[in-house]
């Protein structure tokens, strides 16, 4: 057995102190670069000459020179020490990647050490070999070093949004919902929209998820923001410009609700009503014959749907006729889209359900013998797949007041010339209930029934009368220069207003139009910030507001594939913001002050 070197005072000549192993070997370090040598290298010989191969400006310093280098180091910390470098500290980086990665797929902190490190050990040792395996069994991938390594990214990610917000040189928009998660516990989440100062584009971001832990009053809900910007030192009463919530009562009420506590602190503050619950509220206007029918496809579908005996039996059914589709889908009142697929599956496998309630004696197959019955399913399969189209539309990223008004001011367009269609007899925007109207008319020579027709305008009328109470035209034709800028009737503006001089010039320069061509609509307002200050302040004040609470409603949804009945006691509010963020944690500043060593 070779025998152990001993570190020498003297060899501070040469650059050099040491480190010490577990086992109690001493190693040689280069304090002018971090290097470790092996202990077989602790001779002077060996020393010297890594001093004048790789420092040889170093060679002819003084004794007190190299002092005061070799204090400097170790004055440095832990990690110059032990010769590692923010780039040389793969173990560590890999852990806070995979740890993103795990946030970022919503998986379990604990699916790291259970499964992604044995198969990573696993793959590089047969393709690698098995020192390379060793390695790899250096990255920290616990359970705990997952779940730290998450609150250490969430914090910076939080950091970074907060910047952001304070730099913003407009006042930024803010979305928020409540609901509850797997273990009852109410959960408030918070979206932003706001203006990056640096690149001038809108940009929206997860601001924070917290736990209402008593009641969801009003008063909480303001207290728990309020208490977040305070914490976070953001000056949201001159910084906030618009909040848009869900219609509950807590969040609009006039004098106690979440709206009016805001107006008292910030009475500047726009208040919006959520666009996509407005149109599920609007949707829901119907005449009585038409409700008839609806309740009663409910009733037939629960039926069949949810019983489990039910269901199996009907679709062996479906399968012994041949049937394009072999199930029902569920019905719930709460899915807004539910109805269009619900109602047109039902009308498409009308004949096999008819003919599985006769046989089950359910006295509900009468009505689908009744003709004005069928032809009510259909239209209401039809105008519901058209409301479906309209409310997905307004879902996703980045919808704006704008994008809403003009989806919305289009449908409304379209509902009066429907009506005046389907009181001359024709149902071309009605697919499925012209076709069974035409499927009658050859086998029989008869149309459709004079009540269902009746009902069909009647529910058009009805429903026109109810999206203009929650859309007003006006409202919907507000602003609408800053989609088309270019193309507007510059009369149609004010004279009055001072934005009308600088349209006038920007629409004379034709780069600008080229510009406007090629980018994103935020993204060309923001670019002008300099040279129309005032055009732009009005534009973003139509761009930055939420026109929906969208990214509350994805982010419950997200919200319950992590906090799943096996993980009903996690804190969901560092896994969230990994999940949901755009923003990317800056992980090499994570590493500057971290130690790499399997243990941590």
């Amino acid at each position: 057995m070779s025998k152990k070197r001993k570190y020498d005072e003297s060899y501070v000549n040469f650059g050099f102190t040491f480190v010490t192993e577990r086992d109690g070997t001493q190693k040689p370090q280069c304090f002018l670069c971090g290097k470790v040598l092996a202990n077989g290298s602790m001779k002077p010989a060996k020393l010297s000459e890594h001093l004048k191969t790789v420092h040889p400006g170093n060679v002819c310093d003084s004794i007190d020179d190299f002092r005061t280098k070799k204090a400097r180091f170790e004055k440095a910390g832990t990690l110059p020490k032990l010769g590692f470098t923010p780039t040389q500290k793969p173990c560590l980086e890999a852990s806070y990647k995979v740890a993103y990665r795990i946030a970022q797929q919503k998986k379990p902190h604990t699916i790291a050490e259970t499964l992604v490190k044995p198969c990573a050990l696993d793959i590089v040792e047969l393709v690698c070999g098995k020192n390379e395996r060793k390695k790899v069994e250096a990255v920290p991938l616990s359970n705990d070093v997952i779940h730290s390594r998450i609150v250490e990214m969430s914090s910076n990610v939080l950091k970074q949004v907060i910047e952001e917000l304070n730099a913003s040189p407009f006042p930024f928009s803010m979305q928020l919902d409540e609901s509850t998660d797997v273990s009852q516990c109410s959960q408030l989440l918070v979206f932003v929209r706001y203006v990056k100062h640096d690149t001038r584009s809108i940009k929206e971001e997860f601001l924070f998820c917290d736990s209402l832990l008593e009641t969801t009053k009003a008063s909480d809900v303001f207290e728990m923001i309020k208490k977040f910007f305070i914490a976070q030192n953001v000056d949201w009463k001159t910084k906030l410009g618009s909040i848009c919530t869900d219609g509950a009562p807590a969040m609009l009420g006039n004098t106690s609700g979440f709206a009016a506590l805001i107006k008292k602190e910030c009475p500047h503050v726009i208040i919006t009503h959520c666009v996509l619950h407005r149109h599920a509220l609007a949707s829901r206007t119907m005449p009585t014959f038409l409700k008839e029918v609806m309740s009663t496809c409910v009733k037939i579908i629960n039926f069949i749907r949810a019983r489990a005996l039910n269901h199996r039996l009907f679709k062996k059914l479906c399968q012994e006729m041949g049937s394009e589709h072999e199930v029902l889908l569920y019905y719930t009142e709460v899915r807004w889209l539910s109805r269009g697929q619900v109602l047109k599956r039902l009308f498409e496998l009308r004949e096999e359900v008819l003919l599985f309630l006769k046989n089950k004696e359910n006295s509900l197959y009468e009505y689908l013998e009744r003709e004005d019955f069928v032809e009510g399913l259909a239209y209401l399969a039809d105008i519901f797949t058209h409301l479906n189209e309209i409310n997905l539309s307004l879902q996703g990223f980045a919808v704006t007041i704008v994008d809403a008004s003009e989806r919305l001011k289009g449908f409304l367009g379209k509902l009066p010339l429907w009506k005046r269609r389907v009181e001359s007899g024709k149902f071309a925007n009605f697919p499925m209930l012209e076709e069974l109207i035409m499927q009658k008319t050859q086998s029989d020579g008869h149309t459709t029934s004079k009540k269902v027709q009746k009902e069909v305008s009647k529910h058009l009328e009805t429903l026109q009368t109810s999206f203009e109470g929650y859309f007003s035209p006006e409202s919907l034709e507000k602003e609408t220069w800053v989609r088309s800028p270019f193309l507007i009737d510059i009369d149609s503006i004010s004279d009055e207003d001072l934005i009308k001089d600088d349209l006038i010039d920007m629409r004379s320069k034709e780069v600008l139009k080229a510009e406007f061509q090629a980018k994103d609509l935020g993204d060309f307002w923001g670019s002008l910030s300099q040279a129309y200050p005032l055009l732009v302040k009005r534009a973003m004040s139509i761009l930055i507001p939420f026109a929906t609470t969208y990214l509350c409603e994805a982010g419950f949804s997200i919200m319950m594939s992590i906090k799943t009945k096996s993980r009903n006691r996690l804190n969901v509010a560092d896994d969230m913001r990994l999940a949901l963020s755009k923003t990317v944690p800056q992980i090499n500043v994570l590493i500057e002050a971290k130690q790499q060593h399997p243990s941590h």
